[in-house]
């Protein structure tokens, strides 16, 4: 009779803590993905900037690069001495929690400011 009562009990903590387990695992992915798509981002912006130098036109640097294709959205702010870039992307939330915390979806970006000596 013992053993009855033992086996019950664990199947309720087990219960009781499921949940708890799979939001962990859910905001894991979550914020691996927020991280994985920040280093795409970072990576997309050595190319933006490399290609700007070569062909000075948003236009032309979003169509060589697919940015419209992978849902990147590119802004380019001119100053008298400096150029503002700005890749963002939207990334939507799986984990319910999070999304109390984190707007759905969440805007990745990565901004970069350069000298431009033209």
């Amino acid at each position: 009779m013992k053993n009855i009562k033992k086996s019950g009990q664990a199947l309720v903590e087990f219960v009781i803590i499921l949940p708890v387990f799979i939001f962990m695992i859910l905001a894991v992915i979550d914020l691996g993905k927020i991280m994985y798509f920040k280093n795409n981002l970072e990576s997309k912006m050595d190319d933006v900037i490399t290609s700007y130098n070569t062909l000075k036109n948003k236009k032309e640097v979003s169509n060589r690069l697919k940015l419209n294709e992978d849902q990147i959205n590119l802004r380019i702010n001119k100053d008298e001495k400096y150029v503002e870039f700005q890749l963002e992307r939207e990334l939507d939330i799986i984990t319910p929690g999070l999304n109390l915390v984190f707007r759905n979806p969440y805007p990745v970006n990565v901004k970069r400011v350069i000298y431009d000596e033209a």
